[in-house]
């Protein structure tokens, strides 16, 4: 029962420090774009905006994933407490960093006039590539070093590294687009490079880890699994931006333009809400399971565990996105964009499933199943692309959000059934109660305030919030005495 305890309160608290680190990284990001639209205007903000999509993308083929694939390995040679082996992976995935980073700066500099002119129409820009390209370096040495951290679960340390990082790149570029404007967006992209390197390298050095000989043979065979899980993993995000871009292309030809901003601004109120808890608890989750990868039956208890914290967090912030929608686009946007009300109410229903989806697919990817996590993530875009098109064929705007909840639960029952069969995955009684109370709450106040609309909806919203945010705070409480460890910090405080 203590161990139990234990696992939701590192689970809980994992997800509210990233949580924090997500809310802070969006307000530098407001901050930052505040200051760039003001003192680069919209020419320089295009420009920069090209520069840093165009090095994002080589440095996204170059890196062929291995420091996302390589947060397992290193979680789960730590997993085993053997020092030897642990330096041994770590200084595989180092050299291999350093590999990738250089192939990345070389194929850079060499394409750079054919970037400059694919990019910009014209061959002006070569030079500004050429010196951009020491940033493909820098950022993978960088991510190699946060990789680090977050294979060894130094997560405290991971969280720093990202908000000052953040922080201090955004007090560097304010003074220089003030004092240069335009020119200073390759000397700013550069030094916010080093500065991220210099503030991961000042926590990931803390990291004591054995000296380990190996060979350049042995350096290249034990790395190809890093590589093969990475490049694979690199495709499937490929397909979901692919996916994206075929879903906005057909609501441009056939709806109109303003439809495509209209659905691109719900995802963007729907992800500040519900993103953050996502990104957040995969930072503990993924390198978690990665340890016990090969005991299916503590993968089902730690899976089981993710998912109810996932709920029980989800549903209050789900319910008040349901209650507040309205006045949240007129603050983030204007009275125009209120007809995205409608999708975003469907969303809510979906989002639950999209957390039992969600926390099934990392078993695949934990256990090492390339292969088998590709076609997962494959067949569930074709799933998802298949919804949205009929969907927005037959309902428009709304339709959209009609098929994001049917797409999150068909894509639940297709992951379901993959990790059933090939991991003999179930779900706990407990989780069972939990989801069922959760999904009819949401999906209640959904239906409701779909029916009455607002301002009638400001009001039942907040009674099923008050029903939804008690029940979640008294299974909190009673998993890990959530309760009592507020009382401490405060009084710590």
């Amino acid at each position: 029962m203590a161990e139990k305890e234990s696992t939701y309160k590192q689970i809980f608290k994992a997800t509210s420090l990233f949580g924090g680190v997500q809310v802070i990284s969006i307000l530098i990001a407001i901050v930052r774009n505040k200051f760039v639209a003001i003192l680069l205007g919209t020419t320089g903000v295009g420009i920069m905006s090209l520069l840093q999509s165009t090095t994002n993308l080589l440095s996204t083929l170059t890196s062929l994933g291995i420091s996302s694939s390589a947060v397992r390995d290193i979680s789960e040679a730590n997993g085993t407490n053997d020092t030897k082996r642990i330096g041994r992976v770590i200084t595989v995935f180092r050299r291999w960093v350093w590999f990738t980073g250089i192939l990345g700066t070389v194929l850079t500099i060499v394409m750079s006039p054919w970037l400059s002119q694919w990019t910009f129409g014209n061959r002006d820009y070569t030079t500004a590539f050429i010196f951009l390209s020491c940033t493909l370096l820098l950022s993978e040495l960088s991510s190699g070093q946060i990789t680090l951290l977050h294979g060894l679960q130094k997560l405290k340390d991971m969280a720093k590294a990202n908000v000052i990082g953040s922080a201090i790149g955004l007090v560097v570029s304010i003074p220089i687009y003030y004092w240069i404007g335009v020119k200073g967006i390759v000397p700013t992209m550069i030094l916010s490079s080093i500065t991220a390197l210099l503030i991961s390298w000042n926590y990931s050095r803390k990291v004591q880890v054995e000296h380990s000989v190996i060979t350049t043979k042995d350096t290249i065979k034990e790395g190809l699994g890093m590589v093969k899980l990475g490049i694979l993993m690199t495709l499937s995000s490929f397909i979901s931006y692919f996916v994206a871009y075929l879903v906005n292309a057909f609501i441009n030809r056939t709806g109109s333009v303003d439809d495509v901003g209209l659905y691109q601004a719900g995802w963007s109120i729907t992800n500040k809400y519900i993103g953050m808890v996502f990104t957040a608890m995969v930072t503990d989750y993924y390198p978690r399971l990665s340890k016990i990868n090969h005991d299916n039956v503590q993968v089902s208890e730690v899976v089981n565990q993710q998912t109810e914290i996932a709920i029980l967090i989800l549903s209050p912030i789900l319910i008040i996105l349901l209650s507040t929608a309205p006045i949240v686009i007129n603050v983030l946007y204007t009275s125009d964009f209120l007809p995205v009300v409608k999708f975003i109410q469907w969303v809510i229903p979906g989002v639950l499933f999209m957390a039992l989806s969600w926390s099934l697919g990392f078993i695949p990817l934990a256990k090492g199943d390339s292969k088998l996590y590709f076609l997962k993530e494959s067949l569930s875009s074709v799933i998802v692309l298949s919804c949205y098109l009929i969907g927005y064929h037959f309902k428009g705007l709304e339709g959209l959000g009609i098929a994001y909840s049917v797409s999150c639960f068909l894509v639940y029952l297709y992951v379901k059934w993959i990790c059933k069969r090939k991991y003999n995955f179930h779900y706990s009684h407990e989780l069972r109660k939990i989801f069922a109370f959760h999904f009819m709450m949401c999906t209640a106040a959904f239906l409701i305030t779909y029916i009455i609309g607002y301002p009638w909806g400001y009001l039942t919203g907040t009674v099923f919030l008050l029903i939804v945010g008690w029940q979640s705070w008294k299974t909190l409480d009673k998993k890990m005495g959530l309760k009592k460890i507020i009382k401490n910090k405060l009084k710590r405080n």
